[in-house]
């Protein structure tokens, strides 16, 4: 497992969290995140796996310095995807971000998410942002 940092590659040219190539899904608690990451670790197409917790997504993410009230930039669906990261992790929510290099990755760890009774899930693409259900 990797530890978070934000890079440049998961920004979008407007400044909003935007990690083309990944899936980021957050957890009602830590040891659900723990176990999904457990299980897609090392997995082909699956080899950068990260676990944030709610002060990291508050802090990195969300740009929130604590639990201050900061209004969030409001970039389209990018903007209100923070918003409800942000609404999550303040209710201490963890999150898992996954690359997933093809469906079939991005399925695997679809799957063990559902398992695991995920709270909120996007894929992002190169041109758009997906629920996962």
């Amino acid at each position: 497992m990797n530890e978070f940092k934000l890079t440049s590659d998961m920004v979008s040219l407007g400044g909003a969290f935007y990690p083309k190539g990944y899936v980021f899904i957050m957890f009602p608690d830590q040891e659900s995140a723990a176990q999904v990451a457990r299980e897609i670790d090392g997995h082909p197409g699956n080899e950068v796996v990260m676990l944030l917790s709610p002060a990291t997504i508050l802090r990195e993410i969300g740009k929130v310095d604590g639990e201050s009230r900061i209004p969030l930039p409001s970039v389209g669906t990018e903007g209100a995807t923070v918003n409800n990261y942000v609404a999550l992790a303040r209710k201490g929510h963890h999150a898992l971000m996954a690359r997933v290099a093809s469906d079939e990755d991005a399925k695997r760890v679809t799957d063990a998410a559902r398992r695991a009774s995920f709270s909120y899930g996007q894929r992002y693409h190169l041109l758009a942002i997906e629920d996962l259900e």
